[in-house]
């Protein structure tokens, strides 16, 4: 309680801050060839819609998505059977019968249906180029700082450019086409090409020959849940000079000069429970707004409003010779010894990612972000809420993205309707409940199976997501809105909590450490350490909020008095963070399991600190020795986060250069799951931030994990507790100076190599530090 009430006299009100006064290099990625495969190509998005820009000389394929696209519609996967069961499941597990408590938890507790429903591809905007001919000087490539994929080669004396971008402020995509005489450039060249689209849905295309390619259908179904959504996708083609003409499902541009594509998309869903949107009407609207304003004023929008986000940070690594090569010869190399700056290229490309995935009013990333070309995607491309959703904003607050996370507080707000339903009906419990998985339409219940599906704390640990940004912002209204969100989530486990038989402690069953077994083919158990720490964190956070909000201290006592029962985290027999309430890890399996569920309570929690609990602190070193350096690209970030936390920077950047190499990485920079999946990216952006700045247990630590990799260098924008944005400068592996901004008057304590001081900050909330002084 302590920790939590020494950030709230520092967080108050003030403005985020613009962008960083030092000019950066702009950040870019690029290539010698067009995109050969899907995680070679280039994405683009503005929370909604989003594309993958292949670069094609002659076919070019923009691969489209629209958020709301899902399989499915509303329904409710609650499991009549489960509620009588349940008491049966917990008696087995009490008893030790953990195999027989799974067995009767597959038969009667699951959701019906077993699966959710799975994110899925819009389909394919194809442009194919008259000719033959091959291209020379060719480039493409992804600037970071305006959100723009470029494309240029030439082909006889014509010099062709095309630009692609996702309008966040207009809502659509914009293809840019131009041409120009190679030898006379101030003279065009003609363009000439045919537009298609193709889709594996079920939908069907028509030509206008007014210049509009039209895609309308229905999405899919799934197990016992019948398709429910109609989207449409709409392309209108502007050119200046040459003619358009159509067949049946094609457009032809012949001679144009300059050609202005444009792409909106929409479906039908309006609410998880509400599918009765018009995207017909609202595509028209949308380009119609859109044509009005011209490519300039388009392209100018787009830039100023994502600029207003990205630009808050800047970061400079350093610099070598690799700096002037490819990016996927650079990942190819993987020497990150040799290239920092690709470091730094992968941290802001992760803030792209970010922006461009989720954005207030849309949904918040999926596991591959805002990006997906399947209708059966890996994993369905859903919401996985035993880390990953999380992993996914856990660069949100520190790297100055904060209004990014909207999406994911909104899908919180929807979670508490859904979940209520499924805690009264599984459960017999007020309050709250949401399992390890989530999709469009907020499916609340266990799925895939009881070794994956029976763990009820997915809604609780995305609520520290709620806290969090409280911490970070100091936003007392946001608080308001979150608490009775916090509130329903720790009602839940008020009511279902039950008493360990040997300790007495409090402990939530059924239940499981993610995705792990701690016996041959049985995970079911009461009280995995990770179920202790999370329900911790969130009765304490309650507690906290509910004092600083003046309200519900009967509620808070309950809190407190339940807190103080839950069973603590235990040491095991190897010296390690011991995973379930017996020490079964020795005998695990999987040994070098991806997850490393029991060490939330380091990372992202603070309930274990270096200097507060070392002997706890010396246990998560050794888990993380027994559990390896490298797994899964998201399971290898979360390691890069958690050694960057024991402040030990040479572990934590050997984990960073196997992130960043060919085998975690792919040529687009996606990460490599493998197949992609995007949690690995904002993993890794968090866990280069955290290598700079970290700000738990109410200290901002400077250059906490600085690796010799990286001797100088600065960053600027970044995010602490409490309501500071701070400025880096190091030389020699030593600070410079630090710069603070924040609430005027507001008082810092500041750490960095080993010297501890506490400063005000001035009347017009700035100040500076040298680490010495």
């Amino acid at each position: 309680m302590k920790r939590i009430l020494s950030w709230l006299a520092l967080a108050g009100a003030f403005a985020l801050a613009g962008p960083p006064d030092r000019a950066a290099d702009v950040p870019v990625l690029w290539y010698r060839q067009p995109a050969g495969q899907w995680i070679e190509a280039l994405p683009i998005g503005n929370g909604r819609l989003g594309a993958m820009v292949f670069g094609g000389v002659q076919l070019e394929r923009l691969q489209l998505n629209e958020g709301t696209l899902w399989a499915g519609g509303p329904y409710d996967p609650a499991n009549p059977a489960a509620l009588p069961a349940l008491p049966k499941i917990r008696a087995l597990l009490a008893a030790g019968k953990n195999g027989q408590a799974q067995e009767l938890a597959g038969k009667d507790f699951m959701a019906k249906p077993l699966r959710e429903a799975q994110y899925e591809t819009l389909g394919d905007l194809l442009l194919t180029m008259s000719g033959s001919e091959a291209a020379k000087g060719y480039r493409r490539e992804l600037n970071l700082d305006t959100a723009i994929a470029r494309t240029q080669f030439q082909i006889g004396d014509a010099a062709y450019v095309r630009e692609c971008f996702s309008s966040a402020p207009d809502q659509v995509i914009v293809l840019r086409l131009s041409a120009r005489n190679a030898k006379h450039p101030q003279q065009p060249a003609p363009l000439s090409f045919t537009l298609a689209m193709d889709t594996p849905q079920s939908a069907a295309v028509q030509a206008d020959p007014k210049g509009e390619l039209v895609l309308r259908g229905v999405n899919t179904g799934f197990e016992t849940v019948k398709p429910a959504l109609r989207f449409e996708a709409r392309v209108r083609v502007l050119a200046s000079g040459g003619r358009i003409t159509a067949d049946a499902a094609q457009l032809h541009v012949d001679g144009a000069s300059s050609v202005t594509i444009l792409v909106a998309a929409a479906t039908s869903f309006r609410s998880y429970h509400d599918v009765s949107g018009d995207p017909d009407a609202l595509n028209l609207r949308t380009l119609a707004a859109a044509q009005g304003k011209g490519f300039e004023a388009l392209r100018a929008a787009h830039v100023a409003d994502y600029q207003r986000l990205f630009r808050r940070v800047s970061i400079d690594l350093g610099h070598s010779a690799a700096d002037k090569l490819p990016t996927d010869e650079r990942v190819r190399a993987a020497d990150p010894a040799r290239d920092p700056a690709l470091a730094a290229l992968y941290f802001q490309y992760g803030r792209y990612l970010l922006i461009s995935s989720s954005r207030p009013g849309g949904q918040p990333a999926t596991l591959q972000g805002l990006w997906n070309d399947s209708l059966h995607p890996p994993w369905g491309s859903k919401y996985t809420i035993n880390i990953n959703t999380e992993m996914n904003y856990w660069p949100a607050e520190e790297t100055n993205l904060a209004e990014c996370a909207e999406p994911l507080y909104a899908m919180i707000a929807d979670l508490s309707h859904t979940g209520s339903k499924m805690a009264h009906d599984i459960y017999g419990a007020g309050g709250w409940v949401a399992h390890h998985n989530t999709d469009l339409w907020r499916a609340t219940g266990p799925i895939d199976g009881p070794a994956y599906g029976v763990w009820p704390c997915g809604g609780a640990w995305l609520c520290d997501q709620l806290w969090e940004h409280y911490l970070f912002e100091g936003d007392r209204d946001f608080l308001a809105r979150a608490y009775p969100l916090m509130k329903g989530s720790a009602q839940f486990f008020l009511d279902t909590l039950v008493v360990e038989h040997r300790h007495h402690w409090l402990v939530d069953s059924p239940s499981l450490s993610p995705e792990h077994k701690h016996h041959d083919g049985v995970a079911l158990a009461e009280g995995p350490t990770i179920d202790e720490q999370i329900i911790r964190d969130l009765f304490s956070h309650c507690i906290a909020a509910a004092q600083i909000l003046g309200q519900d201290q009967d509620f808070a006592s309950q809190l407190a008095a339940a807190r103080d029962r839950l069973a603590p985290t235990q040491i095991g027999a190897q010296g390690q963070v011991q995973e379930w309430l017996d020490d079964w890890d020795a005998q695990a399996p999987e040994q070098q399991h991806r997850h490393v569920s029991m060490l939330y309570g380091f990372y992202p929690s603070d309930q274990i600190t270096l200097r507060g609990t070392p002997r706890l602190a010396a246990a998560v070193r050794k888990s993380l020795e027994i559990r390896g350096d490298y797994s899964t690209g998201w399971a290898t970030a979360w390691r890069l986060n958690l050694w960057a936390r024991l402040q030990d920077a040479e572990h934590a950047y050997k984990i960073l250069q196997g992130l960043l190499g060919p085998e975690r990485t792919y040529p687009n920079l996606f990460d490599a799951h493998p197949p992609f999946q995007i949690d690995g990216n904002f993993g890794g952006t968090a866990g280069i931030a955290e290598m700079l700045l970290q700000s738990q247990a109410g200290e901002i630590e400077l250059l906490p994990a600085l690796p010799r990799a990286w001797p100088t260098g600065h960053v600027e924008g970044l995010r602490a507790r409490g309501g500071f944005t701070v400025d880096l400068e190091w030389r020699d592996g030593a600070l410079v100076s630090a710069t603070l901004r924040g609430a005027p008057g507001a008082d810092a304590h500041l750490r960095c190599a080993g010297r501890t001081t506490i400063l005000q900050l001035s009347p017009s909330g700035s100040i500076s530090w040298d680490g010495k002084s």
